[in-house]
């Protein structure tokens, strides 16, 4: 976005001429009349906020953000004050999943551990009631969370990240999920939003790339002919794998992002490599950067995976 607005109104209607938000007002729905978040409060029938008033909260205060320091020589910090809000809602939502976590296992424990008892009874209809306002609180809080998020796509022309861990959506806009996460919920079966089945097609480049259009396109013709395509990047926040990121945003496309392991040194991208290609992915997109990048091309035409392959040469000339 290059121009000031006059008004937060104008502002607000923006963002909702460029952000699709079909369930933010499902996220703030209320499952029960009375609400408690631990055992040492009362129940109390109070209301979830307002979804409209959350969603102009949101253009509010990311959006005055950007638009105060757009045009000024402050304007290179709007981004990282930005990305700092819209990661607190993100701590924030994890820190309540947490504890949903924790009542979750709790009125597990109680059901299979069943107690005739009115004392029983009281303590299971409490685990139960906390157990859903913790719910519907990280609902609604990852819903601000994604919408806050897509303001800051709109505004940098990049998805929002965190620093660390996985995003897992909440329907707003696509997850971006850490590879830690994926793999062990793969192993152990934990719920599909850091587990997302599908095929995987996987993805890496150099950091030294500039066309976008040229791998939008490939990616395009990639999701085209796998509608139900898992991506699995390398990670980098600049480059090629950010081009990715932005388009899988884009497209609503889960992500999984494959860090690298910095304790095993110099075997870090090569051993990256094997878990990309130990997913079985059905499509690869590698583009010319590194050894790393080489290596995995190598790797993708051994095992026949059908593939696009971009050299720096196949860019078009920057303006």
């Amino acid at each position: 976005m290059k121009n000031t607005v006059t008004n937060l109104s104008d502002l607000g209607a923006f963002y909702r001429e460029q952000i699709e938000a079909p369930g933010f007002d499902a996220a703030f729905g209320e499952q029960n009349g009375m609400g408690q978040l631990s055992v040492h409060d009362e129940p109390m029938a109070t209301e979830m906020p307002d979804p409209d008033a959350a969603r102009g909260a949101m253009e509010m205060i990311i959006g005055t953000v950007f638009d105060l320091l757009r045009g000024t020589r402050m304007e290179e910090f709007g981004r990282d004050i930005a990305w700092g809000i819209v990661n607190s809602f993100h701590v924030t939502s994890q820190r309540i999943e947490k504890r949903e976590d924790e009542a979750g296992k709790k009125l597990g424990d109680m059901a299979r551990a069943f107690d005739p008892s009115e004392i029983y009874a009281v303590e299971l209809e409490e685990t139960q009631r906390i157990c859903q306002t913790l719910m519907d609180c990280r609902e609604a809080m990852e819903a601000m969370r994604d919408y806050a998020g897509e303001i800051f796509r709109v505004e940098t022309g990049r998805p929002f990240s965190t620093a660390r861990g996985s995003r897992a959506s909440s329907g707003l806009t696509a997850s971006q999920i850490d590879a830690r996460d994926f793999l062990a919920a793969r192993a152990s079966k934990r719920r599909e939003q850091f587990a997302p089945t599908g095929p995987v097609v996987i993805f890496s480049g150099g950091t030294d790339w500039y066309d976008h259009e040229l791998l939008w396109k490939a990616l395009d013709e990639t999701h085209a002919r796998v509608p139900h395509m898992v991506l699995a990047t390398t990670a980098q926040n600049k480059g090629c794998d950010q081009i990715a990121h932005a388009w899988a945003a884009s497209r609503d496309v889960k992500t999984v992002r494959f860090t690298l392991n910095r304790a095993l040194g110099k075997r870090a991208g090569f051993h990256r490599n094997e878990q990309l290609m130990n997913l079985k992915p059905v499509h690869a997109v590698v583009c010319e950067g590194s050894g790393i990048q080489a290596n995995l091309l190598s790797r993708v035409q051994e095992a026949g995976v059908p593939h696009h392959a971009f050299a720096q040469r196949h860019q078009r000339t920057a303006a």
